[in-house]
């Protein structure tokens, strides 16, 4: 008999339903937020209101593109956290009103745990394998022992990377989200234009609130000296930034290949988005003889095709949760 997930994930700004039969995503729909951009970050009220107004539609029309019942459907999953408690919330309650009406199991999943399993969507690492995951809220290095069991090996120790680029285009003056504006402006800068220092953290933790702080101090100075001098080095900036952020990740990252001696490297999250950190990523892994996964960009960003594939496993498991689950908006691996 085959299993049929009806997964929903509402950690942050994006509502999104999705449905897979047999760990094949047979939909995977995204409502995202606009209301945000004014303001320049997510704003946490504003964003779970959003979430109430497109759960239903969203949930609907992952059913329907499916081709399936809703009689059919074997369990519904949903992301209990990590996220934004308001956002979680309303996921959370309409995963156990779905359920309760339907008499189904209900199947809990870490979002970042479901970043991890994305890449069984379109491929398949081979067990120990270490991950990057990276996102606008977390950066870690897992060791992923198998679909279910991961450990977290080195993470950020304050700001993670996704913050660090957003922040960053906010200095610039760049609209919200800034991190794939500072991407696509970076395409024509000249990345050694200007330095900014790498924190020196032990192991394989990381921290980025310095390197924000470098970038602040340096646009105060030069901005005192010159005003226009954002505006006539934009491009440059942008792709000095970044290459600042992705050679603080890589680096990390083989020293942690190289000391567990694991040539099955992953990237994950919605900042592996990015396409120097894709391009560079790829790079070091035929420099190290890697065999290198990145998901495709559908699944990088908040998608409820991720928490999905995770309910798979896990219903395969018998890991259920129950109607006493609530969302937790710090949940660690």
């Amino acid at each position: 008999m085959s299993i049929i997930i009806l997964a929903i994930e509402s950690s942050c700004d994006d509502t999104s339903a999705a449905v897979s039969k047999d760990a094949k995503i047979l939909a995977n729909v995204i409502a995202g937020q606009k209301v945000h951009e004014l303001w320049g970050g997510v704003v946490p009220e504003l964003a779970s209101r959003a979430h109430q107004q497109n759960i239903v539609p969203v949930v609907d029309l992952a059913i329907q593109q499916a081709g399936i019942s809703r009689d059919e459907i074997s369990a519904v999953a949903f992301t209990r956290g990590p996220g934004l408690i308001g956002s979680l919330l309303v996921g959370v309650s309409f995963a156990k009103a779905f359920a309760l009406a339907k008499n189904l199991p209900l199947i809990e999943v870490n979002h970042m745990q479901a970043h991890i399993v994305s890449h069984f969507i379109d491929s398949n690492p081979s067990f120990p394998f270490l991950c990057l995951t990276v996102s606008g809220g977390h950066t870690q290095i897992v060791l992923v022992k198998n679909f279910l069991e991961m450990e977290v090996i080195g993470e950020t120790l304050d700001d993670a990377a996704g913050e660090a680029f957003d922040k960053s285009a906010k200095l610039l003056g760049l609209p919200y989200p800034g991190g794939p504006l500072i991407d696509k402006y970076s395409k024509q800068g000249n990345a050694t234009k200007f330095l900014f220092p790498e924190p020196q953290i032990k192991d394989f933790d990381f921290s980025f609130s310095g390197v924000k702080t470098s970038i602040l101090y340096f646009l105060q100075k030069e901005t005192k000296k010159n005003p226009d001098f954002i505006k006539e080095n934009l491009y440059d900036l942008c792709a000095s930034i970044q290459k600042t952020i992705v050679d603080i990740l890589l680096k990390k990252l083989a020293k942690a290949a190289k000391k567990l001696e694991i040539k099955e490297i992953a990237l994950a999250g919605g900042v592996s988005a990015n396409s120097e950190l894709r391009t560079r990523f790829e790079e070091l892994g035929k420099k190290n003889s890697w065999a290198t996964y990145i998901p495709k960009f559908e699944y990088c960003t908040d998608n409820a095709a991720m928490i999905a594939i995770a309910a798979h496993y896990k219903f395969l498991n018998k890991e259920f949760s129950n109607q006493q689950a609530e969302p937790l908006a710090r949940y660690h691996l």
